[in-house]
């Protein structure tokens, strides 16, 4: 039987059992997660939503989705950025959107423990992890994509995608280890990023005014303790709205529901866990009857911006409320990244 996550006075497992069946709602005839029926899919929010799948209990679902990213897997291990109920609308790479794929995989794992998908999968998620390290430059940072069709790499390396490329990488090396593959490049790789990221943070593009520049070196687990700390504190008042959630950019009066719950996991994994679930009852404004949440709120005028209710926002809620409530056998994913294989694993 299911154990759904909840929060005390914040969310009851029933209701994070209606917002996974929000979820698969959304899915595809083909397993494919979109933004929402109808809307793009591309491959890092189809796999955060299907880890929401996986903590809800709906195994069948995050399986089917899963084999929609083995299906669509290109030769060269990526997958196209962008497509729309099967049509491919940008088929470029982009670095971090296929090395979550191994994220995914190993949480999916950790909570079903089935072993059959873990040596299914292997293969794709090998694939995606050996591209993804040709985009890595000499300075440990890993280029954010290229076009595919040319094979060029586009040299720019963002903080977000670097961040959570770390913890791809660390799951990666999980799932190798796991099925007997250890691969000893991926720690050299995984060692040099988290360098990068703790003490060259000038290499990488300039944090913009996005939340998930400030929030994503903690969420992706380069960062810990005091540093994280600091690092959170220092853009706190930009970003936070007592009440009301988290801005995605730090000039507009807009709240999102994801970016607050990825800070609410920033925070868990910082053991800031009362933070975190403060952040998490401040977006319940966002909370739809049926269980789905709305991507955001303009709170100066009190309107719904985009007009969706987006999947991937419903999963970050999810994977927020297992993370603090400690429910599901995977609810430590972002928590228990490790910092340094180098040192010892």
């Amino acid at each position: 039987m299911t154990r759904f996550p909840a929060i005390a006075g914040v969310l009851t497992a029933q209701q994070m059992d209606a917002t996974g069946a929000a979820v698969a709602a959304m899915q595809e005839d083909s397993g494919a997660l979109p933004w929402f029926p109808g809307g793009q899919t591309d491959p890092w929010d189809h796999i955060e939503s299907a880890m929401a799948l996986s903590v809800t209990g709906r195994i069948a679902e995050a399986q089917a989705a899963y084999e929609w990213s083995r299906r669509l897997q290109r030769e060269d291990g990526s997958w196209p950025i962008r497509t729309v109920i099967g049509h491919v609308e940008d088929a470029n790479i982009d670095s971090n959107f296929c090395a979550y794929i191994a994220v995914g995989v190993w949480h999916h794992y950790l909570i079903t423990g089935d072993t059959r998908f873990l040596d299914r999968m292997w293969p794709m998620v090998w694939s995606a992890i050996d591209l993804v390290m040709k985009f890595q430059r000499p300075d440990g940072a890993f280029r954010w994509g290229g076009d595919h069709g040319t094979g060029a790499m586009f040299d720019q390396a963002q903080i977000t995608g670097n961040a959570s490329i770390f913890q791809a990488v660390d799951c990666a090396i999980r799932i190798a280890d796991e099925v007997g593959q250890p691969d000893q490049e991926w720690v050299s790789a995984h060692t040099a990023l988290g360098d990068a990221i703790r003490d060259r943070p000038e290499i990488f593009e300039p944090p913009s005014d996005h939340s998930m520049d400030w929030y994503y070196p903690i969420l992706g687990g380069a960062l810990r303790g005091r540093a994280g700390q600091e690092h959170i504190a220092r853009r706190w008042d930009e970003f936070v709205v007592d009440g009301k959630g988290v801005r995605c950019v730090d000039h507009r009066p807009w709240v999102t529901g994801a970016e607050t719950c990825e800070l609410a996991l920033a925070l868990d994994a910082l053991g800031d866990t009362g933070d975190a679930i403060t952040l998490v009852e401040s977006i319940q404004h966002l909370r739809d009857p049926d269980g789905s949440y709305w991507t955001g709120l303009v709170y100066s005028d009190g309107k719904r911006w985009p007009v969706e209710k987006s999947c991937w926002t419903s999963a970050a809620v999810i994977l927020a409320a297992d993370a603090i409530s400690r429910t599901s056998a995977a609810n430590g994913i972002f928590r228990d990244v490790r910092q340094n294989l180098a040192v010892g694993r």
